[in-house]
């Protein structure tokens, strides 16, 4: 039998007034708003219909969070509501949600939404087809895919969602992108905060702009002033380099990325490395400056070169690089070696140069620096500055030159403590093809003492002589040829002529115990150094907590039954929000035809504290 019936609206509102005064807690209430009451008892027993009316929605009240509707269905035993039609609920003055349907609970105090459901808080809004919403714990969540939209952010999608209201914390899980208009963010976990716009990335995750890609698998994001902090397998990739650390700071605005431990700046059009323990990038200024143990890398495809220094700095476009080293500069090649206080290279005309720069002592005088100095197939040559001259393109040595005081040493092949020695103000030397010394010569006051051997290798005598110019041509490190030339004065004697105080010239300097031989004689001089302790991130979270995996489980477990009811050739059951309320029903009031057509008896979503 239809036990349909229609009772006046002031029945409701008295019969849910002692409802609410009897009970011990807060019950739903109704605000009066004029709309249409009725009763379906073979429908819906126990339920009261209410629907809207000229005057306006249906209006409830439960404990601080006002509901309004076009059709709301309340089962005042279970204190439980349905909303229909242009649905909208408020908690206070800041939390707001419309969808075309809901759900919701005074007992568990949970709410369900569906049907372009929009969240608005002060400081964002949350779109999504399913919301579900424990106002006990002040969370929702969305399963099915959802965008969380900031202004000064951008746009945040993802499969999963978690909104914390208290701390104002989203929580995005499963093909997390944000898309703001300069870049383009992809994680797998993120924890956003929306009114700070600080973004916490969990496992691969990457920040894509037209200029740069960031990468790392524990980082930070500041969406408001575009800055950031990696700790863990950070990288970034420009258009030629890429720049690696164990922590890593970014500043988009200022073109700008340093990093701590471990560093690696990749040249990948100049095929060359940089390593050390702290580095700084400016990408509009095509500068890389990187210290603690840093070392430069040229790879060749024979031999490469390695420069180390206190102090590293790369400059220039990639088709024209600088590459300066500060302080205590070394470099290292299988057939040549140096130290200076500073080295230049320019890796696009192959030219090196090694400087020594005065510093100003207490008194304001300066400090004499040890010279330059060039080691090349047993030669040691030294000078106040030296250039040397290589070919980019084959790799090879050219030419060099010595500028003011240049000194040439080398030891004699037999006789102990006895050098060869050439100085004078200028050397010019060129390389064969196998990059060892083949020529030198010296100009303007040149002197020279020189040990002769006859074709087996025995002594003749000690040559010791002056002349404006000498010539020299050397054949595996050996003198195979020595002239004197312009105004040239000299003697040879026997071995036991010239007293030892005699063998040596003005400004000797024997250095060999110097001479880098492996990459590791790079750092003989410096101290040993700790690198410094990476701090966490904060806020901190464990790594089992990192994709809140027991949700994943669920969810995953609900596709898998929706997919199975599929196969077994069930029925969808109608949604509830897409049923849609007649037009008339908005001015009249419905019959009970209508009625029964539009609210099949379905499943509620949120009937326990279990069903979140």
């Amino acid at each position: 039998m239809n036990l349909y019936k229609r009772i006046p609206i002031t029945l409701f509102f008295l019969f849910f007034t002692l409802l609410t005064v009897n009970a011990q807690r807060k019950t739903i209430e109704i605000r009066p708003t004029g709309a249409f009451g009725e009763i379906d008892e073979e429908k819906y027993p126990g339920a009261k219909i209410l629907t809207r009316s000229q005057s306006g929605q249906v209006h409830v009240f439960h404990d601080g969070i006002d509901l309004w509707c076009d059709q709301a269905i309340i089962y005042s035993k279970d204190d439980f509501v349905e909303a229909y039609g242009n649905v909208l609920m408020k908690q206070g003055d800041t939390i707001s949600m419309v969808s075309k349907y809901a759900e919701y609970s005074g007992k568990t105090q949970l709410a369900y939404a569906k049907g372009e459901v929009v969240l608005t808080e002060p400081s964002s809004v949350l779109t999504t087809d399913k919301l579900y919403f424990d106002r006990a714990k002040q969370q929702s969540h969305y399963n099915t895919g959802g965008q969380v939209v900031r202004d000064s952010s951008g746009t945040i999608t993802s499969t999963v969602g978690r909104y914390y209201m208290k701390t104002k914390k989203y929580r995005f899980l499963n093909d997390v992108k944000l898309v703001n208009p300069e870049y383009t963010l992809n994680t797998k976990q993120l924890d956003f905060f929306s009114e700070s716009g600080h973004a916490y990335m969990y496992g691969p995750s990457t920040i894509e702009d037209k200029t740069s890609k960031i990468y790392c698998e524990r980082g930070f994001y500041n969406t408001n002033n575009d800055t950031g902090y990696f700790i863990k397998n950070s990288r970034i990739d420009y258009e030629n380099r890429i720049f690696e650390g164990d922590s890593m700071y970014f500043d988009r605005n200022k073109s700008f990325a340093s990093a701590t431990n471990n560093i690696k700046v990749t040249d990948t059009i100049n095929n060359s490395v940089i390593k050390g323990h702290y580095a700084e990038v400016y990408r509009a200024k095509d500068s890389v400056f990187i210290t603690k143990r840093a070392l430069a890398i040229s790879v060749q495809e024979k031999d490469s070169v390695y420069l180390h220094a206190d102090t590293l700095m790369v400059t220039g476009k990639a088709e024209h690089r600088i590459t300066r080293a500060y302080r205590n500069g070394k470099i290292y090649k299988s057939d040549m070696s140096g130290k200076a206080d500073s080295i230049y290279v320019d890796h696009k005309t192959g030219l090196t140069k090694f400087i020594n720069i005065s510093k100003p002592q207490e008194k304001g005088a300066f400090k004499v620096r040890r010279k330059p100095i060039l080691w090349n197939a047993g030669n040691q040559m030294t000078g106040d500055t030296i250039h040397l001259k290589s070919n980019p393109k084959t790799e090879k040595l050219d030419s060099l030159i010595v500028f003011n005081n240049a000194f040439l040493i080398s030891k004699d092949s037999l006789l102990k403590d006895a050098y060869n020695q050439i100085s004078g103000k200028r050397l010019i030397g060129l390389f064969d093809k196998a990059n060892q010394l083949k020529q030198a010569n010296i100009y303007k006051n040149s002197q020279s003492i020189i040990y002769t051997r006859n074709d087996i290798n025995e002594l003749i005598g000690i040559d010791k002589a002056k002349s404006a110019n000498i010539e020299m041509y050397f054949e595996n490190g050996d003198i195979l040829e020595y002239r004197r030339l312009i105004q040239s004065e000299g003697q040879t004697y026997p071995e036991s002529k010239l007293a030892t105080k005699d063998r040596i010239l003005s400004g000797f300097d024997w250095r060999g115990d110097e001479q880098p031989k492996s990459i590791e004689d790079l750092f003989s001089e410096d101290e040993p150094y700790v690198p410094v302790k990476i701090k966490g991130l904060a806020p901190f979270v464990p790594e089992e907590e990192f994709f809140d995996e027991a949700l994943l489980k669920r969810v995953e477990e609900a596709d898998k039954s929706e997919t199975q009811k599929i196969k077994d050739g069930e029925k969808e059951k109608p949604s509830r929000a897409s049923r849609q309320i007649p037009k008339k029903a908005i001015n009249t009031k419905p019959n009970s035809k209508t009625l029964k057509k539009r609210r099949p008896k379905v499943k509620r979503h949120i009937a326990n504290k279990d069903d979140r």
